[in-house]
């Protein structure tokens, strides 16, 4: 057990450096090369994943009932089935695991969780193809985000775990002077780290690991058992996640049932029963505002931990590159096709247009520029594939239609044929121009590939209604375009208000909707867009208790 802390002991320290630095740092390489993971790792994981298909996953514990009607949004059937382990069952089994992973040393718990990372690295590319036909991710996307990305959060938020844990002392001699030449008062305390017992891990249909990884890994380094309740469309990234783990916790010596596995599908689910079980303390979330609010209300007094939607936005007031600018802008419309809680959606835009390198720029001009830039991206199948991916759920396409018939349409959405995927679900993003007073429309999330461009007066309106709309809406992201020192200050005062991040002047390889790990505090819980911060002090501290036991000391 203490061997995998040593063994991963250096990876640790410097994730809890980085953690405290907040500068560039990754444990793990996001380059899906064969040179770093092997040069069969590619070919291994792809006959892994086909080997899958259409048969029951192999994963304890077991029983004859089985569910699964995951549909990858490239056309590809799945088929695959797992157990439909009864909610009570799965959490009394981890209910009599959580005793000895409760008394088990932080080193050890931490260690455990370290090896659990460091394995699923190493299956990276067979988790990228769970990713990819489960979410309709590109494969780069899906072996980056699912993967690499996903394990560095997944680390961060046991590296905080760990510096939490480790601020408290395990002991402590307490000597209190008494006047009237009286010896002094003199105790021997201990200080125990008490997890708060069984967290539930409700998983989301886009990120089931990189949004899943911080909560399951928080859990169990602070002494906690699991229970990962994925989304019904997205299971297997999970079911591969937990399967590991469980391998990693009986070699470790400790009950794999110290994370369990609960799925469901859609016409059964299971969510409710699982996060109002009596026996269980800690629920994290993600998903959506309306069921988020549900989860919120009703799960309480359990620590309940949400990442929930919201509207994201770019002001633009003016720019020393135009063509930087509308590319940068037009990457970050298209990408993943807008399926990300990142995703910008209104972008506010003076009516009367914006000073450029170019000259001064109509509304129109920058409309078109935008429109351009994505067209750019997405005139090819091929190009458009890696960059847009697949619609994860059909009632996207539908909202896509629907939204389309509400405004001015700048640039309509169409589908495309992706290579070798000729039924894959698919949409180029959708952009129309409104009004300011259309709140109705672009105020509301449009999950998706679906964006608006805002006619607003000026750069001060752009910037109170995103701020507005971070503040009663909920916002992950909000960008800001100003050559001005004014503008960008009153943008980050209103935006750092509305507990929003700002990105300033984005005309290069960095845009909005990416988030970095041991960086970038994703959501900052301070709007409705979530109730937590992936990740800060605060994600892992609450998730345990300190109990002390004293004693006179001895003389």
């Amino acid at each position: 057990m203490t061997s995998f802390f040593e063994r991963h002991r250096s990876v640790l320290d410097q994730a809890v450096a980085a953690a405290g630095s907040r500068g560039y740092w990754s444990a793990y390489p996001e380059a899906p090369s064969g040179k770093i993971y092997g040069e069969t790792a590619k070919a291994e994981a792809e006959a892994a994943f086909q080997a899958m298909l259409g048969r029951p996953f192999e994963i304890e514990p077991g029983g004859p009932a089985r569910v699964g009607r995951e549909e990858s949004p490239w056309g590809l059937p799945l088929a695959i089935t797992y157990p439909a382990l009864a909610i009570a069952d799965a959490v009394g089994l981890a209910k009599t695991a959580a005793h000895t992973w409760a008394h088990a040393s932080i080193e050890d718990r931490v260690g455990v969780c370290l090896e659990i990372l460091h394995r699923l690295n190493r299956q990276s590319f067979l988790v990228a193809n769970a990713v990819m036909h489960t979410t309709g991710q590109s494969f780069i996307m899906a072996f980056q985000a699912g993967g690499p990305h996903a394990q560095d959060r997944g680390l961060e938020a046991v590296a905080y775990a760990y510096a939490e844990m480790r601020r408290v002392p395990a002991a402590a001699r307490w000597e209190k002077p008494q006047g009237g030449g009286q010896d002094p008062l003199r105790m021997d305390k201990q200080f125990r780290i008490v997890p708060r017992g069984v967290a539930a891990v409700v998983g989301c249909a886009t990120f089931p690991t990189w949004n899943g990884y911080p909560g399951i890994f928080a859990s169990l380094a602070t002494g906690n058992t699991v229970v990962v309740k994925p989304h019904p469309m997205a299971i297997l990234p999970l079911a591969i996640t937990v399967r590991i783990a469980r391998a990693v916790l009986g070699e470790a010596g400790f009950d794999p049932n110290t994370i369990v596995l609960a799925a469901d599908e859609a016409t059964n689910p299971v969510t409710k029963e699982l996060v109002t079980h009596p026996d269980i303390a800690i629920v994290d979330f993600t998903g959506s505002s309306t069921f988020g609010s549900w989860i919120r209300q009703n799960a309480a007094p359990r620590q309940v931990f949400t990442e929930e939607a919201g509207v994201n936005s770019i002001v633009v007031d003016s720019t020393p590159s135009f063509k930087g600018m509308t590319a940068n802008i037009a990457f970050s419309l298209a990408l993943y096709s807008g399926q990300m809680c990142t995703a910008p959606q209104a972008i506010f835009v003076p009516a009367g247009g914006i000073d450029t390198d170019e000259g001064h720029k109509s509304f129109d001009d920058i409309a078109s520029g935008i429109a351009k830039a994505v067209e750019r991206l997405t005139g090819s199948a091929d190009r458009a594939a890696g960059l847009l991916g697949a619609i994860q759920n059909p009632a996207t396409l539908a909202r896509v239609e629907a939204v389309a018939a509400r405004g001015t349409v700048i640039l309509p959405s169409r589908p495309f044929e992706p290579p070798g995927f000729p039924a894959a679900r698919t949409a180029t993003p959708l952009i129309l121009a409104v009004d300011g007073a259309d709140e109705s429309l672009y105020g509301e999330e449009q999950f998706g590939p679906i964006s608006f461009i805002v006619r607003v007066a000026d750069s001060g309106e752009g910037i109170a209604r995103a701020a507005a709309l971070a503040k009663h809406r909920g916002a992950i992201t909000a960008s800001v375009y100003a050559t001005r020192d004014d503008v960008l200050a009153r943008a980050a005062d209103a935006f750092a208000e509305a507990g929003v991040a700002l990105s300033c002047n984005l005309t290069g390889g960095v845009f909005v909707n990416q988030s970095a790990a041991f960086s970038d505090y994703h959501v900052s819980g301070a709007n409705p867009a979530g109730n937590a911060c992936l990740t800060d002090a605060a994600f892992v501290a609450s998730r345990f208790r300190v109990v002390g036991i004293r004693r006179p000391a001895a003389a």
